[in-house]
């Protein structure tokens, strides 16, 4: 079904107070102001607004951007298709354009006066109040929760989020008979069906029920129907869900009983602003926590909402920007598409809205400045107008940590940074149906660019080709499996078995974070919980010492187990191998490296036996050199290996890796340095500093209490790196004795010469 309407319908503006739902308090509703528009933008905003058009660049260019934008689409006239594609595909393409344009509409309408905007919107709710009765669920089976405009209740809740706004932008200009119309065929209708009727959609703690619970709670506000605001803000009651509910995300009902939006800003995210299924996906989130406390802040100021749970919406902004590498693109933490970054809309709407209601911080101006476009709301013309008066600071990306869980007691995010280096280790909680089984895994980045990966999702988004733009399978068979990671897999199996409700339970634990000298910051964290019966304990430590030109990173992984095992050490390189010291034999022809947990996509394409000596692989990586020097015992097996096995429809990246393997083995040891250096230019064609300046590397002492890791340079220098294992205290004083040596110091590590 295609509606194309091009004439022009006369319509009488009613600028009348309409009345409220009369559950509404009355001692809560605000009277003495027009009561439209009053979501993301308010009557004496939009004065203020207009009165400032042509004094503001910023924002007047975005305005110019966005007029243009949607009269383009004015001008090709309103298509609502009958819902029946996937993600990626034509009708739903077509209906989340048709919200974006709906919201831009109404601003436009709002700030340049000219009804054609109005008429466009009203024209198009109208079209949609006539095709949603008539709509059954979605065609398209796949979702746990089936919307009806697109194949998941997740998207609906999209386009409700978004056209509640344009809703409010024309109400006043709309008849009553016009807003009976459409709140009793669309409106209520539509909220109803993605809350009462998808309740285990809409009663989780998870980023597809902030969306739910805000697409409620927007049409709530503008209707004033407070009925509909209590459901949105606490869930729907006297629901009988079974508490562990599973859906095909892996996620479930909040077990405890607490639901709706408070809920899922009690529940995800940490104090610090940390959300737990990780920066992609806070990201999305982003849009509806800050486009509904906005409206919540001027529609119901007395809810405080910028100040609830110590301001963590405001805090989460900062948070999120920490969480990006020195382009912007957020760190690839549990299920994430690479590339997503600050300059999505989600964060452009996010970091306007944090400035205006956070008390302007001027760093995060200078994020806005990058953007290079602005919200039109009150929030987009302070952030312009500020620019437009010099007041940014550039926003300082230093090491930090980040706890996870709602009371910052389950683990965490820690990051190193020291330019041009950047090391993101993870010692945090599951992250609900989006995380993965990779405890204490880490990522390295140089200049932006991943040095060794985190893999990501498999998942190529909003692209119909690839199973509708959908998760694919390889998503649960490879990236959510530990050997996709950069961390210990023991026995071929992936942390908690791969099991959701397992590693539900648990979370690793933060042992140490020190950043005091920039020259030697070092991050530790255990787990004890991913393999019954065995303890990882790992210590990253990013060391800049003056006979190296970079930082680089040293990497100490104890294993101790109750029993023996296989151990497996995955380094997930990018760029090309330029060479190795360990002899290696390649396969007349590729096989899997396993049979299943991710093993069954990695091609085993050579392998090395290790004669006791350390075992480097040195490789390439857009005009840099790298090297790995790891300490290896005589008959551990070194593996190359390419991912890309068992994927016949080539969803996987074809990735290399190199995987450290120690065979029956009760404890284990696996220490590494990362180390950056040298050139190469294609133009020049000369290779400068191409290998590395590490002579050796040695492990002189390790038991359970301690853990010293010797470092000799090609220039004759050597330094000892000490790890208390057991005691994290700052004031503690340690002696130990090295070969008839004695070291002293205070603290859980130290970085000292050789005697």
């Amino acid at each position: 079904m295609k509606i194309i309407l091009n004439s022009i319908l006369t319509a009488t503006c009613c600028f009348l107070l309409t009345s409220c739902n009369t559950s509404q308090a009355p001692e809560t509703l605000n009277t003495s102001e027009p009561s439209h528009p009053k979501l993301i933008l308010t009557a004496n905003g939009v004065n203020s607004i207009k009165s400032q058009l042509g004094k503001t660049p910023l924002f007047d260019k975005s305005l110019e951007e966005t007029k243009a934008e949607v009269d383009a689409e004015i001008a090709l006239g309103i298509d609502v298709p009958v819902p029946k594609d996937f993600s990626g595909g034509y009708t739903h393409e077509r209906h989340k354009k048709n919200f974006l344009i709906l919201q831009k509409a109404g601003v436009l309408f709002q700030i340049l006066d000219d009804e054609k905007y109005a008429i466009y919107i009203r024209d198009m709710l109208m079209a949609y109040a006539k095709l949603y009765p008539t709509l059954p669920v979605h065609p398209q089976t796949r979702s746990y929760a089936r919307g009806k405009l697109f194949w998941q209740c997740l998207n609906d809740s999209n386009w409700l989020v978004y056209t509640s706004q344009a809703y409010d932008c024309i109400y006043n200009w709309l008849s009553k008979e016009e807003r009976d119309v459409l709140e009793n065929d669309l409106f209520k209708p539509f909220a109803d069906f993605i809350s009462i009727e998808n309740p285990q959609f809409f009663n989780r703690v998870h980023n597809h029920s902030t969306w739910g619970n805000v697409a409620v709670g927007m049409i709530a506000l503008v209707m004033d129907d407070d009925s509909l605001l209590q459901r949105a803000l606490y869930g729907i009651k006297n629901v009988n869900l079974d508490a562990n509910m599973k859906d095909n995300d892996g996620g479930f009902i909040n077990k405890d009983g607490k639901v709706g939006f408070f809920a899922n800003l009690d529940e995800p995210f940490s104090p610090d602003g940390y959300y737990t299924e990780g920066p992609y996906y806070q990201r999305y989130a982003m849009y509806p926590f800050l486009i509904f406390a906005e409206a919540l802040q001027n529609k119901k100021p007395e809810l405080k909402i910028f100040q609830y749970k110590d301001s963590v919406l405001l805090k989460s902004v900062k948070t999120l920007i920490n969480l990006s590498d020195a382009d912007g693109d957020f760190f690839p933490i549990n299920d994430a598409q690479k590339g997503m970054s600050y300059y999505s809309r989600e964060l452009v709407t996010a970091v306007d809205i944090a400035y205006h209601f956070g008390g302007n911080d001027p760093q995060l101006l200078s994020i806005a400045q990058k953007q290079d476009r602005v919200v039109l709301d009150d929030s987009g013309m302070s952030v312009a107008n500020d620019l437009q008066l010099n007041k940014a600071k550039p926003f300082v990306k230093s090491s930090i940590e980040l706890r996870d869980g709602p009371n910052g007691d389950q683990g965490g995010i820690g990051i190193l940074r020291n330019e041009p280096m950047e090391l993101v280790f993870k010692y945090a909680a599951q992250g609900l149906s989006h995380g993965h089984y990779d405890k204490l895994s880490y990522s390295m980045y140089e200049d932006g660019n991943e040095v060794l990966q985190d893999y990501g999702l498999a998942r190529f988004v909003n692209i119909e080709q690839k199973g509708g733009g959908n998760y694919l399978k390889e998503n649960t068979t490879w990236a959510k499996q530990t050997i996709a990671h950069n961390t210990v897999v023991q026995n071929e199996a992936s942390h908690f078995n791969g099991e959701y409700e397992i590693g539900s339970m648990y979370h690793s634990e933060g042992y140490l974070f020190d950043i005091g000298n920039r020259n030697l910051q070092v991050v530790s964290a255990k787990e004890k919980n991913a393999y019954p019966g065995t303890e990882m304990h790992r210590t990253m430590a990013m060391i800049k010492d003056s006979s190296l030109t970079k930082p680089f990173v040293l990497d100490i992984v104890k294993v101790t187990s109750n029993k023996p095992n296989q151990y497996d050490f995955p380094f997930y390189y990018l760029g090309q191998l330029m060479q190795t010291n360990f002899e290696y034999s390649a396969p007349k022809s590729l096989a899997p490296l396993g049979a299943a947990n991710g093993y069954q996509h990695l091609y085993s394409e050579g392998k090395g036996i290790s004669d006791g000596n350390n075992s480097t692989l040195n490789w390439l990586l857009n005009g840099k050199f790298y090297t790995l020097t790891t300490v290896t015992s005589q008959g551990d097996e070194l593996h190359l290996a390419r991912v890309g096995a068992n994927d016949p429809n080539f969803n996987l990246r074809r990735d290399p890796a190199l995987i450290l393997r120690k065979k029956n083995s009760k404890d284990a040891l696996f220490v590494s340095i990362i180390e950056s250096h040298g050139t190469y230019s294609p133009v020049s064609e000369l290779a400068i500093n191409a290998y590395s300046n590490i002579k050796k590397l040695e492990v002189l002492f390790d038991d359970s209490y301690y853990t010293a890791v010797a470092i000799w340079t090609k220039d004759e220098h050597s330094k000892l790196f000490i790890i208390s294992n057991t005691n994290n205290q700052k004031t503690q004083k340690h002696q130990i004795s090295i070969n008839g040596k004695e070291y002293q110091w205070t603290g859980p590590f130290t970085f000292q010469n050789i005697k």
